[in-house]
């Protein structure tokens, strides 16, 4: 067997959690390095109601050994954080690691945004909307120029349009999914409104930043062709977006270590590196 040559810098990696708004942390993981880094805000998923800024701790330790400084979030969840609440939390936070990026030797220009599940479908909202002001309700007193812009998102298995995850599990009669989507999101028009297939689809004005798709070839927890429609969608409406799926895997592979995590971990690595190099030519 061949063995795997390391072609990026590593780096070690500290983490350390922080409050950044009363009762919700945020752990920063820090490549230990001279930096200054570039830097990802990273957002669970648990299918808006489970989970917490731990659930995708060893990609995100991955990634900032490769040099990038990453804050997984937590957020009110369920019908404390229902819609729109828990985006209020994800858009302060965004703004809230622009404005400390130096305290953990990072920049705050071209900050990217990384997603999972219903956290897919959750920083995608926020990247297309960032100045909602449904979302930005809660104040940066100290940056209130700052908003939630982002220079890219990435997306695992993301729940992208959620009204047609909440048919397909209904016509399976997955009632905890069900249930699930009605705690967060309280109503089918609500699932239709917060959903970014059908703002593209409706042709809202919304900021289109370079993404990235990567999912299971197996994920039978999303609608058929979920990933390829928002895909068309996204291209369509001017945006670039990029679709990576893995063979033999399901709903959150990569947390199950082997090859496919593996080449997950380098293909994000790889994007970030582009896009980052897309910022500095300012393409």
């Amino acid at each position: 067997m061949t063995q795997a040559i390391e072609m990026r810098p590593r780096f070690d990696v500290t983490s350390d959690d922080i409050e950044y708004l009363p009762g919700l942390l945020a752990c920063v993981y820090q490549p230990q390095g001279t930096g200054p880094f570039h830097a990802l805000i990273e957002i669970h998923g648990g299918a808006w109601n489970n989970n917490d800024r731990t659930q995708n701790a060893p990609m995100v330790q991955e990634l900032a050994s490769h040099g990038v400084v990453v804050a997984s979030i937590d957020f009110r969840l369920g019908r404390a954080g229902a819609y729109p609440r828990a985006m209020q939390d994800i858009n302060f936070a965004t703004r809230w690691l622009k404005q400390h990026a130096a305290d953990f030797n990072a920049v705050a220009d071209a900050l990217g945004g990384l997603g999972l599940s219903s956290g897919g479908q959750q920083i995608m909202l926020s990247a297309m909307r960032p100045r909602d002001q449904r979302y930005c309700a809660i104040p940066l007193d100290a940056a209130p120029d700052l908003d939630a812009s982002l220079a890219y998102v990435m997306m695992g298995w993301p729940v992208i349009d959620p009204h047609a995850r909440y048919l397909h599990a209904r016509s399976r009669g997955r009632t905890q999914l069900l249930e699930s989507h009605h705690r967060w999101f309280g109503d089918e028009d609500t699932m239709r409104e917060a959903n970014p297939q059908q703002i593209l689809e409706r042709g809202e004005r919304v900021e289109l930043p370079p993404a990235l798709i990567f999912q299971g070839a197996d994920d039978d927890v999303l609608a058929p062709r979920t990933a390829e429609r928002f895909v068309e969608s996204y291209g369509q409406s001017g945006g670039i977006i990029e679709l990576a799926k893995f063979p033999h895997a399901g709903h959150g592979y990569s947390r199950q270590g082997g090859p496919n995590a593996l080449r997950t971990v380098d293909l994000l690595n790889g994007f970030v590196e582009r896009q980052l190099k897309a910022v500095a030519n300012n393409w």
